[in-house]
């Protein structure tokens, strides 16, 4: 029997139901549906209100208050677009120990020493937890204000206290609102918390920063309207052995939403790499066979990159592949074409693929740059130092065109690159570097061999 007068009502995605079901038909998110009353009002005549304020033509609306700020963190500009716009609430969310809080606390002193008060709240460590962080990190100063809280309306008391320039909470699953129910990261409470925090920034024109946590597969935790109700949505992406951190802009309202910053994680804090590019090279005094330059774009940003490639004969039945910050499936499809359209026996070998400086490629612009590189190492002969290439290889042996070639290889001649091996009909290229176009892996094989 379906009750009469009640509904029901997914948290993730507001999919509306007449009976209840494990998992949400719409989004399909298990265990979210939750009981409500019907949401299906008698029809009423709606009287109309007083607004807030009167409509004026858009020309009219002054622009100046809701001017970006600079963080002081020129990275997390970057990605932003100019800085923190008041009234923006931005989530950053990250895999535990990637760096969030020490990130934050930069942006917080940065705040505190050039713009204003700035008020850290913690619910996940104690206050004197985040001091001895502070202190390593040398992020102290006078008007950083640091509270341990996980109640909502606490913060806010906290708020019309210090009357802060900028508001940061560390994080929004450990925070919980006393007006509804349930335990602190549920989903209704991450909505309400949410939802109060963004009314908050809206009327006073506070920026609001809210740390989140990521689940198993690297999403957001929460519900999903989450992403929907903030402004900007950042992730912070690392590798736990390398010391190299990427903040991904994936959504922005203020900005493009495919920026990239690049920061480096140090024992006495975290910094930001303007040129991150010497991190992904190997730098030596004599070319070394099995290595090739490339340039591959992160969001609008054009990196340099080196791959590199270990030849050797197998001594099992079944030769070993090994991959390391490289597409596996696109190793195996490249090592297939080498094998059929370029000549080169691989069926009894040991193949080993890695970038350099934990890099992490995924794009097919690296193809050709792989398919140098292996060549190199089977005949032990090392490629130019001066050489990038770049180009996505076909299953027929072809050198594809990629997007972009005429802004990575600005990049590689600002480097000091001389020589580059694009795909044909590539568009417009800059000056200063001697660029080659091949067809076929075949001929990128031999254009490199005259390059060395």
């Amino acid at each position: 029997m379906v009750k009469k007068g009640v509904n029901y009502r997914c948290g993730e995605c507001g999919y509306e139901a007449v009976k209840w079901v494990g998992r949400c038909p719409e989004c399909q998110a298990w265990g979210t549906l939750e009981e409500r009353g019907d949401s299906r009002p008698a029809i009423a005549r709606i009287v109309a209100g007083a607004p807030n304020s009167p409509a004026r033509p858009i020309g009219q609306v002054d622009i100046e208050a809701a001017r970006a700020r600079p963080t002081g963190v020129s990275e997390l500009d970057r990605v932003l677009g100019a800085g923190l716009v008041p009234g923006a609430v931005i989530l950053l969310a990250g895999e535990p120990g990637v760096g969030k809080s020490t990130l934050l606390l930069e942006v917080a002193y940065q705040w505190a020493a050039t713009a204003g008060r700035s008020l850290y709240i913690t619910g996940e460590e104690s206050a004197g937890q985040v001091r001895l962080r502070a202190e390593r990190t040398a992020n102290v100063h006078d008007r950083m204000y640091l509270a341990a809280e996980s109640d909502l309306s606490a913060i806010f008391g906290h708020v019309d206290a210090v009357e802060p320039g900028v508001l940061i909470v560390d994080s929004v699953q450990t925070m919980a609102s006393p007006l509804v129910d349930g335990a602190p990261g549920g989903v209704t409470q991450v909505r309400a918390v949410a939802s109060g925090l963004i009314t908050m920034a809206k009327e006073r024109g506070l920026p609001v920063i809210l740390v989140g946590h990521v689940t198993k597969d690297g999403s957001v935790a929460g519900p999903r309207v989450l992403e929907h109700l903030v402004d900007v949505v950042l992730q912070f992406e690392g590798d736990k052995h390398s010391t190299l951190r990427m903040l991904r802009g994936v959504k922005n309202r203020f900005g493009a939403a495919d920026e990239v910053g690049c920061f480096e994680l140090r024992e006495d804090g975290i910094v930001g790499v303007a040129d991150p590019s010497g991190l992904f090279m190997n730098r030596t005094s004599e070319p070394v066979s099995g290595t090739a330059i490339t340039v591959a774009v992160e969001g609008k940003r054009p990196l340099l990159g080196e791959v590199q490639a270990l030849v050797s004969q197998s001594a099992m039945p079944q030769p070993r592949r090994a991959v390391s910050g490289l597409d596996s499936s696109r190793v195996a499809m490249v090592l297939a074409v080498l094998e059929k359209r370029g000549g080169l026996k691989l069926g009894d070998k040991d193949v080993y693929t890695a970038t350099v400086g934990g890099m992490k490629i995924t794009e097919p612009a690296i193809d050709l740059a792989l398919v140098l590189a292996i060549a190199s190492s089977v005949e032990g002969v090392a490629l130019s130092p001066r050489l990038v290439s770049v180009g996505e290889v076909g299953l027929a042996g072809e050198v594809r065109r990629v997007a972009g070639v005429g802004r990575r290889l600005a990049e590689a001649a600002r480097l000091g690159f001389t020589h580059a091996l694009v795909p044909p009909d590539s568009g417009k290229l800059p000056d200063g570097i001697r660029v080659l176009e091949v067809g076929d892996v075949a001929s990128a094989l031999n254009a490199a061999s005259a390059a060395r």
